[in-house]
């Protein structure tokens, strides 16, 4: 099936083209250097995980600390609607795994980076940094109780969680585990017991992004399960700005882990993004995402070669790649000096 034939069955396919996929222009410094091939993984867990893992915890409840169970591996053949558009055909010359590409110096707004920056994708878990920009704004106890009920069990993606139904903990666990661990049971509950309810929640956060003037951006819950939840990378870094200026948002998302009281056990939880523990990052916010419409994806504030900046990766092919883009991006602007948007852009071509 053709590119075309396919936009004709698919509303969002039709939403990327309107947007500028076809023929978009990718901008990058006139620079040599070198870039590291360095991976990460991020979880993801499937129906039949699920299941392991509910017979994995029957048979090991003795130990004190349970930690986080890994994953299953993303199901082959399944195209992400970036790759169902084409958008994996446009070349750059740092390689990137990602379709998507978009690096900004925070302080100046100078573009250093672009590709396919204008595509409208679902976005996944990048939706939870809304999210958590909602709660604090909204500057509701912290220390508040909340009980997670069968209304936060995921139907949309049949997704695991150790977050078992009836498990209590505060409204600043839930964000941190929301943010940090990427955790759906602690995102939706938040939004649940938001005042007013669940709609009156996804409505603050469409609202809020319609002030932050984020055009492309259209949230439906607030977990990022459902592939409604859609952006651009220009959206994408305009939240990563005004998430920036909450504090409690930059400590949660770049938390490197995390024990939790629920009941009688302590689960511990990780942070999904391995980076926020190098030492050759210095990140001052972040959060990873990822469901099958949307490929891996990662948005960062953090500090280069001297300058700060915010990225956006955006469907990356392959679960370990979306870290191995931020460290080429990384190396070539430690190589690469001080780098100017191209005058001259490249332009990308269909492969």
């Amino acid at each position: 099936m053709s590119l075309f034939d396919f936009a004709r069955h698919s509303n969002t396919l039709a939403q990327l083209l309107i947007g500028g996929v076809l023929g978009v222009c990718v901008s990058l410094p006139m620079a040599s250097s070198s870039w590291a091939q360095s991976d990460a993984g991020h979880k993801r867990t499937s129906v039949s995980a699920k299941k392991k893992v509910a017979k994995s915890a029957t048979q090991n409840r003795s130990p004190r600390i349970a930690r986080a169970s890994k994953a299953a591996p993303a199901i082959a053949g399944r195209p992400s609607y970036g790759q169902m558009a084409g958008l994996h055909a446009v070349n750059d010359p740092l390689d990137l795994r990602s379709s998507v590409a978009l690096v900004i110096d925070q302080d100046t707004n100078e573009v250093l980076l672009r590709k396919n920056d204008q595509a409208v994708l679902p976005i996944a878990s990048l939706t939870k940094l809304m999210t958590g920009l909602v709660i604090a704004e909204a500057r509701l106890p912290m220390s508040e109780l909340i009980t997670i009920t069968q209304d936060d069990v995921d139907t949309e993606k049949g997704s695991s969680s150790r977050l078992a139904v009836g498990s209590v903990l505060s409204r600043g666990d839930l964000l941190h585990l929301a943010l940090m661990s990427s955790e759906n049971r602690a995102a939706h509950a938040l939004g649940r017991t938001f005042p007013g309810g669940l709609d009156n929640f996804v409505g603050r956060m469409n609202a809020r992004a319609q002030m932050l003037n984020m055009r492309d951006t259209r949230y439906v819950e607030p977990t990022g399960l459902s592939s409604r939840n859609q952006s651009s990378a220009h959206d994408l870094a305009t939240l990563v700005a005004a998430a920036y200026k909450e504090p409690v948002l930059r400590e949660l998302s770049t938390s490197p882990g995390r024990e939790i009281e629920v009941g009688r056990r302590t689960l511990q939880y990780n942070n999904t993004n391995r980076l926020v523990k190098s030492p050759q990052w210095d990140i001052g916010l972040q959060k990873t995402g990822y469901i099958s419409e949307a490929g891996q994806c990662l948005v960062m504030q953090a500090q280069v070669a001297g300058r700060k900046l915010i990225m956006v990766f955006l469907d990356s092919a392959g679960k370990l790649s979306r870290i191995a883009d931020a460290e080429r991006v990384r190396r070539w602007l430690e190589t690469s000096g001080r780098p100017t948007t191209a005058s001259h852009p490249i332009i990308a071509r269909q492969g």
